[in-house]
């Protein structure tokens, strides 16, 4: 009586009862239907007991409707129904049973043997269609038997030792009996216990069948399984067959032995719990008579997920809804659309508890949109609760339709959670119509969607659609001190700031966090720690399954698989979307231009494409649409989904094909345009799909090193560079003139990198090579003879680099003239090298050739220009020019800060040229800030041993010496 008084919602006072009723009951409400609980005398038992306490229990409550004979019984493990101790069996009756067989009635014959005579009534239509639907939806109502168990006894604490599970559930082969005098069998012979799989959870399982009843205890397993074989029995008990004729009964046994001599008594309590928790949810699916309360007036709740006390934030989502659903009058439908694992589902939940709560007589239906069944299924329990009685699952929706879309079926909200499939919404199939077409109308109903398919979302509810956002941090940090057992791991504020961020601030993604870390009691850099920096780290710790009440027990829980069946949807509804989220797998997730995406058959079906994306949140758009980003989570998912998959490593060689195409060289002129694609080929070359086919894109990654060199990544360049001639080596040959192209290349980054011997090595086999291959006047040779001139210059051999210097400017001014830019570099690196010289007139003089033909062929802004106006104050402050200088030096400082940035190599140069020429003015106090802002800087870009760090180390010496420090 204790686990079935625990299950009412609410507990009324005692009634008056007539002299002749012994019996004491327990009155009260279990989802609307008035209840009357009654328990046999202590120590009193079998079907004769019972009936006796009916008899006194029907004249004080006449207008008892139906009984549930709920408490506890034996069951009958065999190899058909794999029966456990806490499962629960149902009498269903049979073309020849009512579901409850007096096993023990009947005639003797002359064998011995016992005829049994008679049957026993069957349950009423009513309660088996309730039963059935429980059955049919099975996997809702199993969550709401496991959460009433859970929640009895985490509430009645004085119940958790009588109530809770115990952990030992052992089963002895028949012909085994309890030999020890022991209350349990902890003496008995383990090795006679029967091996059975372990099941994946300890829920119990609700098992439906006959159930054989009479008035001894079965305790002998061979007359169990002889009886049971005969019968089909399930469960035996002792109660039920002096019931079942005198009331409309069910029967519901919570199995607590196996009918053997062995001993389980500390089953029971919770035997008796299941049983009970499946009658109040037998219970929510039985109609109410017009006795409970009036069929139009009653209010309903069929919401299959308990209040989430750990809700928080999204106040103003909820205001919005609140006050559109809740305040307001008129045929209204709302759809709340955002990214999976958002929290769109708790949001829907809150709302209809806080409805429930302000709006008197509302009536609230909760319809899980997660496969046509479900929604099948949800519309027939509906059914049920209105009242309809027998109704036909092909008519059911429409019924619903019709009673909704009348005046008197009241106040109502109807909750559509997961509606994410357009096509059963907006085409169905040839046996069933578009979801649309089913929808209630009505002055006092409202309809609200949940979705993850915005377009969907239009559709449904036109404008009145929430998108929702991620959570803000200070909210997510919230989220995960509700979820957090250890409160204090949330103290250290970088940790859970960093984890935060790592989760996408995804409220899914906490929840799985903090289930992980409150089973397995770790830190947050723990957690951090397992989560890791590599892909499949992460990817292994967000598969983790994990317990959630508030999610549908047929949805996979972890993050890493919560976008699957969007994936799925959005390769069924457009080709092209499914290839661009692809194409975005394979690069990086951030700021991803439209101009980098392959390209679509027309405008429109690339703007539908990447509309659909946005639909589902996967992506979110910028700067007037021209760049997108996707959620970092998704793109792991979408990573790790293409990978089970098998069509990652296809994906990647599409997505370098199409990056080879798009990717611009390191000409000025593509700045803008290679450092919006460069992390997105970076992230492409550096990722494991690419390295199959890394040989075959060496164009590609030649570009990237070069982009990278002139944007002063000098490292990263040469990683690129070292790349490309290993390639070119192997597929062309050490002396091919490509190859010694790229030996030069290398030379170039490893002379931008101040090694400077090496750089030297290079350039000497690349002009040694290319006089063989091409000629001693060609182009190509007469560039790497001033590439050599500049490894010998930065080594001090002034004489040498004169000398490669002067023959490249000769050769190229005959063969690509005086004012061609590749001239006027070699002019202005043979200035360079005479100035070392004291030549400073005659520098000058080319200094000033080089300006004026770079600002006329390449324009005032090219770096080559600038770099002309730097080396021209650098020549005017030897000349002891210094306020010239100083113009020159402030002029090329500003347009490298512009076009170059204010960290890149160049730049940092004119602020030690400034800072020189300062100090030769007497600045000393900006001298000094000049120069410890390129040594913070070459540091930074170059490294601590760089020969320009050096230098400028020595700068900052040479000032803080003149000002006597």
């Amino acid at each position: 009586m204790a686990a079935a008084k625990t299950m009412l919602d609410k507990v009324h006072p005692s009634l008056f009862q007539p002299k002749t009723d012994h019996n004491a009951y327990t009155l009260g409400n279990i989802a609307g239907h008035n209840v009357v609980v009654a328990c046999l005398p202590s120590d009193v038992y079998g079907t004769t007991s019972a009936a006796i306490v009916l008899a006194h229990m029907l004249p004080t409550f006449p207008s008892l409707r139906f009984g549930l004979m709920v408490g506890i019984g034996g069951g009958v493990p065999s190899q058909d129904t794999d029966i456990r101790l806490g499962d629960v069996v149902v009498s269903i009756p049979t073309a020849t049973s009512g579901g409850v067989i007096q096993y023990d009635y009947g005639k003797t014959l002359r064998d011995g043997r016992l005829q049994r005579t008679g049957s026993l009534n069957k349950p009423p239509q009513y309660l088996l269609t309730a039963v059935s639907q429980i059955r049919s939806d099975y996997m809702v109502r199993d969550s709401l038997i496991k959460k009433s168990i859970s929640e009895t006894v985490q509430k009645h604490q004085r119940m958790h030792e009588q109530f809770s599970r115990p952990d030992q559930d052992w089963l002895f082969k028949p012909d085994y009996g309890h030999e020890s005098k022991s209350a349990d069998c902890s003496l008995c012979d383990q090795s006679q216990l029967v091996v059975r799989t372990t099941r994946e959870t300890n829920e119990p399982v609700i098992h439906y069948g006959q159930i054989a009843s009479g008035n001894q205890v079965m305790k002998n397993a061979k007359i169990r399984d002889d009886i049971a074989k005969e019968l089909g029995i399930l469960c035996f008990e002792m109660e039920a067959a002096g019931l079942v004729d005198q009331l409309p009964c069910l029967v519901i046994r919570g199995i607590c032995d196996y009918c053997d001599s062995h001993k389980h008594k500390q089953w029971q309590g919770y035997a008796a719990l299941t049983a009970a928790a499946y009658a109040r949810a037998l219970l929510e699916v039985v109609p109410l008579s017009s006795n409970d309360l009036s069929r139009e007036k009653r209010s309903r709740w069929m919401v299959p997920f308990a209040r989430n006390p750990r809700f928080v934030g999204r106040q103003n989502e909820i205001d919005s809804l609140e006050q559109s659903i809740i305040h307001s009058r008129g045929p209204t439908k709302s759809a709340i659309c955002g990214l999976g694992g958002i929290g769109k589902t708790q949001i829907a939940l809150e709302l209809a508890y806080r409805a429930r709560e302000t709006v008197p007589g509302i009536s609230i239906f909760w319809i899980p949109c997660t496969s046509y069944e479900n929604i099948e299924q949800a519309y027939l329990s509906i059914a049920s609760s209105l009242g309809m009685m027998d109704i036909k699952p092909a008519e059911v929706k429409e019924q619903v339709k019709t009673f909704l879309s009348q005046e008197h079926a009241g106040k109502w909200l109807l909750i559509f959670d997961n509606a994410d499939d357009i096509e059963m919404w907006t085409k169905g199939s040839k046996t069933t119509p578009p979801l649309k077409d089913i929808l209630p109308q009505n002055e006092d109903g409202h309809i609200l969607f949940t979705s993850r398919n915005r377009k969907l979302a239009v559709k449904l509810a036109s404008q009145e659609v929430l998108s929702i956002p991620e959570v803000d941090p200070n909210t997510a940090k919230e989220i995960f001190d509700k979820l957090l057992i250890q409160k204090g791991l949330l103290q250290d504020d970088c940790a859970t700031t960093a984890l935060l961020e790592q989760l996408g601030f995804l409220p899914l993604a906490i929840s799985q966090a903090a289930a992980y870390i409150n089973e397995n009691q770790i830190s947050l850099s723990e957690y951090r720690s397992l989560l890791g920096e590599q892909e499949r780290s992460t990817i292994e710790m967000l598969s983790e399954e994990f317990e959630d009440d508030g999610r549908y027990a047929e949805i996979q829980n972890p993050v890493a698989m919560t976008w699957w069946i969007s994936f799925l949807q959005i390769q069924r509804l457009d080709e092209l979307a499914a290839d661009y989220l692809s194409f975005m797998a394979c690069i990086d997730p951030r700021d991803i231009p439209r101009s980098i995406l392959p390209p679509a058959a027309s405008p429109k079906k690339q703007a539908e494409a990447i509309g659909l994306l946005k639909a589902y949140s996967f992506i979110t758009a910028q700067v007037c649409d021209s760049l997108f980003s996707l959620h970092r989570l998704v793109h792991l998912a979408t990573r790790n989904w293409m990978r089970i998959d098998k069509t990652l490593d296809i994906w990647a060689e599409r997505a370098a094909g199409q990056l080879d195409d798009v990717f611009p060289d390191d000409d000025h002129g593509n700045r803008k345009i290679w450092r919006d694609y460069l992390p997105h080929a970076l992230y492409l070359a550096n990722s494991e799909e690419f390295q199959s086919c890394r040989h075959e894109y060496y164009g590609f990654l030649l570009r990237i090193g070069g982009c990278l060199q002139r944007d002063g990544r000098y490292n990263e360049a040469q990683i690129f560079f070292t790349d490309v001639l290993e390639i070119m080596e192997t597929a062309l040959g050490p002396e091919h003139p490509d190859t010694l192209l790229s030996v030069n290349d290398l030379g170039s980054v490893l002379n931008d990198q101040g090694k400077y011997e090496e750089a030297e090595a290079m350039h000497r086999r690349a002009l040694e090579g290319l006089e063989k291959a091409l000629g001693p006047e060609h182009p190509d040779t007469l560039a790497m003879a001033n590439n050599l001139g500049s490894a010998l210059a930065q080594q001090g051999r002034y004489k040498e680099a004169e000398a490669m210097y002067q023959r490249a400017v000769e050769g190229q001014e005959k063969a690509l003239g005086p004012e061609h830019p590749d001239t006027l570099a070699m002019v202005s690196n043979l200035g360079s090298v005479l100035s070392q010289q004291g030549r400073y007139e005659e520098v000058e003089a080319m200094h000033r050739r080089v300006l004026e033909g770079r600002q006329k062929v390449l324009g005032p802004e090219h770096p080559d220009t600038l770099a002309s106006i730097s080396q021209l104050g650098t020549v005017l402050a030897w000349e002891g020019k210094y306020d010239k200088a100083e113009a020159m030096h402030r002029r090329a400082l500003e347009g490298r800060q512009k076009v170059l940035g204010p960290e890149h190599p160049d730049t940092l140069a004119s602020v030690s040229h400034l800072g020189s020429v300062l100090a030769w003015e007497g600045k000393y106090d900006e001298a000094k800030a000049m120069h410890q802002r390129a040594l913070e800087g070459r540091q930074k870009a170059l490294g601590q041993d760089h020969p320009k760090t050096l230098a400028s180390v020595s700068h900052l010496g040479s000032v803080l010496a003149r000002e006597g420090k």
